[in-house]
C-alpha cells in the first residue's frame, strides 16, 4: 500500500509514511501468517534498552523506548523494525520463552545480543546452549562507518574487532559487517554454532526484495521498514 516508490509492504514508519497504509501492510502480513496474533513494537531508540513484556497491555504499549523484547506469552509476536540493522530472533525450546533484537552499529557496540541473552537467562531461566537463533537481512557488505565508529569497536572488543571489518577505499572508513559482529556476541554468550541461522542477504544490495535506509533514504527521501516477528503458540 506504500509508494518506496510504489506498492511497497511498509510495516512501520509512521513519521514517513500514512498510518492508513501502515496498519493495511500489517494486516495482510498478519493474514499471510493465517494466526491470529497481537504485534507488539517499541520504540526503538539504538539502545541497549530490553523491555519484558508480561501481559496483554505490555504487548499492545508500543511507545516504550528500547531495542530488544523478551517474552514467555502465547499468541504475541515480538516485531523488530529495521532497513539495514540487524533483527536478531531468539528461542529457547525448553523454557518456552523467545526474543527480539533491533541491533545497529549503537546496539552492537552496547552489546544488546549479550545482554537480552543475559536477561533471558535471569528471568526465564534460559541455557545458551539450548537457544536457536536467526539473522535477518541487513547491511553486512557496503555499511561503511568512520574511524570514529571503528575506534570505538577495537576498545571495546579489542583484536576481535578486526575480524568485522573490511578496508574501505575511503580514507579513515571500514565496512563494518554487522552479522558478523552480533554472532560474536551470540557464540560468546554460549550459543552453539550450529543453533544460528544467518540470512544470506544484504539489505543494500538487494533493494529489490528488502528496505535499506543508506540506499532508499538518499534516493526517494523516505524509506519503509521491515518486521521481522517471532512467538509461540501456545
Amino acid at each position: 500500500m506504500s509508494a518506496f516508490p510504489e506498492d511497497a509492504l511498509n510495516l512501520a514508519g509512521f513519521d514517513e509514511d500514512s498510518q492508513e497504509n501502515i496498519l493495511e501492510n500489517r494486516r495482510r502480513f498478519l493474514d499471510a501468517l493465517s494466526i491470529n496474533f497481537t504485534l507488539s513494537t517499541v520504540w526503538q531508540v539504538h539502545s541497549d534498552q530490553i523491555k519484558v513484556i508480561n501481559s496483554l497491555e505490555q504487548a499492545l504499549n508500543g511507545n516504550s523506548k528500547a531495542d530488544a523484547m523478551i517474552s514467555n506469552l502465547s499468541e504475541i509476536l515480538l516485531a523488530i523494525k529495521t532497513a539495514d540493522c540487524v533483527p536478531i530472533l531468539l528461542a529457547d525450546p525448553k523454557q518456552r520463552t523467545f526474543a527480539a533484537i533491533h541491533a545497529g552499529w549503537r546496539g552492537t557496540l552496547e552489546s544488546i545480543t549479550s545482554k537480552t541473552i543475559r536477561k533471558m537467562e535471569k528471568i526465564y531461566g534460559s541455557t545458551p546452549r539450548d537457544l536457536i537463533c536467526a539473522l535477518g537481512p541487513a547491511a553486512v557488505s557496503k555499511y561503511e562507518v568512520s574511524s570514529d565508529v571503528i575506534e570505538k569497536f577495537y576498545e571495546k572488543f579489542s583484536e576481535v574487532a578486526k575480524s568485522f571489518f573490511r578496508p574501505s577505499q575511503k580514507e579513515g572508513h571500514a565496512f563494518l559487517n554487522l552479522h558478523q559482529a552480533n554472532v560474536n556476541q551470540l557464540l560468546d554468550s554460549g550459543i552453539m554454532k550450529e543453533n544460528i541461522f544467518v540470512a544470506p542477504f544484504c539489505t543494500m544490495q538487494r533493494t529489490d526484495l528488502f528496505f535499506s535506509y543508506r540506499i532508499e533514504k538518499a534516493k526517494y527521501g523516505k524509506v519503509g521498514r521491515l518486521l521481522s516477528v517471532i512467538g509461540k503458540l501456545n
